[in-house]
């Protein structure tokens, strides 16, 4: 069973459509006990910030949240809430990946919206001086697009596992330990975007 993450952000049916297509049973749900007995976990989420972690505070699952040892993949607004902090509403995040989540200067039309491809896919730890690639990362090429909504961006860090260019370089998958997250929207994002969620959901 997934369990989808229910907090104050939009956008988690099409998630829930979008893993019904490919074979999984889920749930949404902020309760704790269905959230742990889950194989896996997904945070996805359109909204804003600080509103969104005062409803994680107000029921602790910003504490299960990190907490959690099965796959938790975070999209969109749940990646930029799985860094350290955000300058949207000056929140304090849930600090699983060491980012800082900015807003995109006015250099360009914002927010990033559409398609666009990664400018960089890496390994995601380096043992023995040999990079091991994610098993999320599985078959993605830098020529795939992806579909982007977003005002605000997660600095690159060790955590970056794959950026993309929009005004400058930013995270556009992240892992650390059993955390993943995209910034991106796979469940919007055709073949390529059902191909990573594949991917995690195998993990």
């Amino acid at each position: 069973m997934i369990a989808i993450i229910k907090y104050n952000a939009g956008n988690i049916r099409s998630v829930q459509n979008a893993i019904t297509r490919l074979g999984y049973d889920s749930i949404i749900t902020d309760n704790p006990s269905e959230i742990l007995k889950a194989d896996k976990v997904i945070f996805p989420g359109v909204g804003e910030a600080s509103s969104a972690m005062r409803y994680l505070k107000e029921r602790k699952l910003d504490v299960l949240l990190i907490s959690l040892k099965q796959p938790v993949l975070g999209i969109c607004l749940g990646l930029q809430l799985m860094g350290i902090s955000s300058e949207e509403g000056n929140t304090k995040c849930l600090g699983i990946f060491n980012t800082v989540i900015k807003k995109f200067p006015p250099l360009e039309k914002v927010p990033h919206m559409g398609w666009n491809n990664f400018s960089e896919i890496k390994g995601s730890e380096i043992k023995d001086d040999e990079i091991k690639q994610s098993k999320i990362l599985a078959n993605l090429t830098l020529n795939d697009d992806v579909y982007y909504v977003h005002g605000f961006y997660a600095e690159v860090c060790e955590n970056t596992i794959a950026t993309c260019n929009y005004i400058q370089s930013f995270s556009s998958i992240m892992q650390k330990d059993n955390f993943y997250a995209m910034q991106f929207h796979p469940e919007k994002s055709a073949s390529v975007g059902e191909k990573l969620l594949k991917n995690f959901l195998e993990l």
